[in-house]
């Protein structure tokens, strides 16, 4: 195995959205070198810490149709029933809801937990409170993915916190999604919330680290399977 080969298998890929931002810290960081050398090193750092955060490292993603995997990288920061953001659609009863709350060193790319097609995508303006809060789901500015599957409908939303400023999402609606894909990215620390239909029963726990598209998030039950769910 050569060298290069080797170096290319520890590096981990940025994802292209990343690239102008570690430009723009790097030119900072020379800008600052030449008011004082010191100040270089410490643009070198926030550099880095950018490449870090937009890293985009491959996932092998569990292959199970009754699995719901983890969205994103993370913290559980809740588990729980809820009713869902009125913009989904799914109705004024409580689902179960899971959350991953990301922090500004977690891996920020969003990938889909289930396989489906795209049913609808919802974009809502909103405050930018600590993605933490409870209310965040549904004060803060989010994008909404509702995925038709064969145990009905799964959504999926990013919500922008605190520092967050910028929510990118790279599916279309009507597009199919398979599980672990990428379908977007949450600039600078953020949350995606995820809802369930009946028949899901979370398999995380409250406080766990998930892995964005290795994680198992929840698991449906067999008999929950609705042969109309249109799927193409």
């Amino acid at each position: 195995m050569s060298v290069a080969h080797s170096i290319r298998n520890a590096l981990v890929p940025i994802h292209p959205e990343g690239y102008k931002f570690i430009a723009a810290f790097l030119a900072g960081a020379i800008l600052l070198g030449l008011l004082w050398s010191p100040l270089f090193w410490i643009g070198l750092l926030l550099t880095a810490w950018c490449a870090w955060f937009f890293r985009d490292p491959p996932r092998v993603t569990p292959v199970h149709e009754d699995f719901v995997i983890a969205p994103a990288d993370g913290r559980i920061s809740h588990i729980g029933k809820v009713v869902p953001p009125a913009e989904l659609n799914l109705g004024d009863q409580p689902l179960q809801r899971v959350s991953v709350f990301m922090n500004v060193f977690n891996c920020h790319i969003n990938r889909a937990p289930v396989a489906g097609r795209i049913r609808s995508i919802v974009y809502r303006k909103g405050a930018f409170l600590n993605a933490e809060l409870d209310k965040a789901s549904l004060e803060n500015e989010r994008n909404s993915l509702v995925i038709e599957t064969r145990h009905g409908d799964v959504a999926v939303v990013q919500i922008a916190g605190l520092v967050a400023r910028r929510i990118l999402c790279f599916a279309k609606t009507g597009e199919q999604l398979q599980t672990g894909e990428r379908f977007g990215l949450i600039r600078f620390g953020s949350r995606l919330d995820v809802y369930l239909p009946a028949g899901a029963t979370p398999t995380v726990a409250l406080g766990q680290t998930s892995i964005g598209g290795e994680t198992v998030l929840a698991r449906f039950d067999e008999d929950t399977v609705m042969p109309l769910v249109r799927i193409q």
